[in-house]
């Protein structure tokens, strides 16, 4: 057996028990250093940590801690220049580092291990990487959030139809309609600051399952790793994953919310709708027919948006059957949440920039709007400011959009003569209500999609996102 073959059986702390190797195939199916490796940096720090208190709590020699640090700071150097050596036989990233820690540095390396176990040590690197990554989330919301802000400014008076039902119902500012994607964005960043609060508990010192006979400080290594807090119960520290399952909830209603917004820009840039127009780079042509400008990264948006809900579902269900503690289906819970997060973190990135290459198109909005009949609710609420109950003025409008529709004509276009047969009450001072511009302008309730009102969330928005 060759050197390096013994130092890696040696590595397995379980392998003395066990009279036969295990089979390559075996290898294969169970090890997760193709996918964990990316933990490196979190397992490098929560081990560093863990060191210093084994020190400060006289379990660990200085010497041995010296040299741990300067073995983990040659495997950190090896890693980053792309020279280290990960191993099959190793399983995992934890077993490759120490196992390179103690061909660096000896029987040192061997100690870290005292007072944890791989499975208080995972739980620790998925929350310490997790949280890295909802803080660079919460940061590309922000950027989205923006992007979305600096489109909507100039649109505030611009007119679009808006639609219940995918039919036209009221005119709305543009600017409205965008900010309606930021608020819904603000809500996700609320919840991945949710998230990172439950995430950011120190599980090491949980040790298998039921804690340590050791005298560790696990408070100490919290404040180290700048974790809130550490969990309060060994068991609950080791088997638990819902931090996982609420991060891609999280994440699942993000995605959500990016497939609407998908889905609208790809109905607006329809030959349809014709409302905007996105950006060649974030188009691609046809193979056959060169007119074609289609919105893929939209589409591929929203096709994504189904493999995080997968992810979630994956998740949900890896858990649901096991019992306590560790179960080696949790190795399982790794490639679902990376993706999630890669999935996540590339659209919100991608989105931020298609955004702000978006071509308005105001005539083609102002057009649609008036084929719908848009100001109907407003000629109602007219007739109710003189008097009428607002199921009768209700009915008035409607009489008056089908003798309209019938005619071929908006509402506004019908003479004052006609619109005074469906209620004596309708005088001259009608034709501003029954205008985009007017129905508009009279929505200046907070919330509303009068441009004041837009002007005034833009500048909401600005404020709470330079905070």
């Amino acid at each position: 057996m060759s050197k390096d073959n013994q130092l890696d059986k040696k590595s397995q702390a379980w392998s003395a028990l066990f009279s036969e190797p295990m089979s390559d195939l075996v290898k294969r199916y169970t090890a997760s250093i193709g996918f964990d490796q990316r933990l490196w940096r979190a397992d490098i720090a929560g081990s560093l940590a863990h060191a210093e208190m084994l020190a400060a709590q006289g379990i660990l020699g200085s010497e041995d801690l010296a040299a741990i640090e300067r073995g983990m700071a040659q495997i950190r150097e090896e890693i980053e220049a792309g020279r280290f050596s990960w191993k099959l036989e190793l399983e995992d990233v934890h077993l490759n580092i120490e196992a390179r820690l103690t061909q660096l540095v000896g029987d040192a390396g061997k100690r870290l291990h005292t007072g944890r176990s791989r499975n208080d040590q995972v739980a620790t690197d998925v929350r310490l990487w997790l949280r890295d990554e909802i803080d660079a989330i919460t940061g590309l919301l922000a950027a989205l959030q923006l992007a979305l802000v600096d489109v909507a400014e100039p649109n505030a008076d611009v007119i679009l139809p808006g639609f219940t039902h995918l039919q036209v119902a009221q005119p709305v500012s543009f600017g409205h309609h965008l900010l309606a994607y930021v608020e819904m964005f603000a809500r996700d960043a609320e919840r991945m600051a949710d998230v990172r609060r439950r995430t950011n508990r120190l599980p090491l010192g949980a040790a298998a399952l039921a804690g340590t006979g050791y005298p560790l400080d696990r408070e100490r290594v919290a404040r180290s790793l700048g974790f809130d807090g550490v969990c309060q119960n060994s068991l609950d520290a080791v088997s638990d994953r819902d931090f996982a399952i609420e991060f891609t909830a999280a994440a699942t209603l993000c995605m959500v919310h990016v497939s609407r917004l998908s889905e609208e820009l790809i109905l607006w840039m329809s030959q349809s709708f014709g409302f905007i127009d996105l950006a060649d780079r974030f188009c691609t042509g046809s193979s056959i027919m060169p007119q074609k400008k289609n919105p893929d990264v939209p589409e591929l948006a929203r096709g994504k948006t189904g493999r995080v809900v997968g992810h979630l579902v994956s998740l949900v269900t890896l858990m649901k059957g096991q019992p306590l503690a560790y179960n080696k289906d949790n190795q399982e819970d790794k490639e679902p949440l990376f993706d999630t997060v890669d999935t996540l973190k590339d659209t919100l990135r991608i989105f931020a920039e298609l955004v702000g290459g978006i071509t308005v198109k105001p005539e083609a909005m102002e057009r649609a709007a008036k084929r719908g009949y848009a100001t109907a609710t407003d000629l109602a609420d007219y007739l109710v400011k003189k008097g009428l109950p607002f199921r009768d003025a209700h009915e008035v409008v409607a009489h008056a959009v089908k003798a309209a529709i019938a005619q071929g004509v908006d509402l506004g276009e019908l003479p004052l003569s006609a619109l005074q047969t469906f209620h004596p009450s309708i005088g001259e001072d009608v034709r501003p209500v029954l205008t985009l511009r007017g129905s508009l302008d009279a929505r200046g309730v907070l919330g509303g999609t009068a441009p004041t009102q837009v002007r005034a969330q833009i500048a909401r928005h600005r404020t709470r996102l330079a905070g």
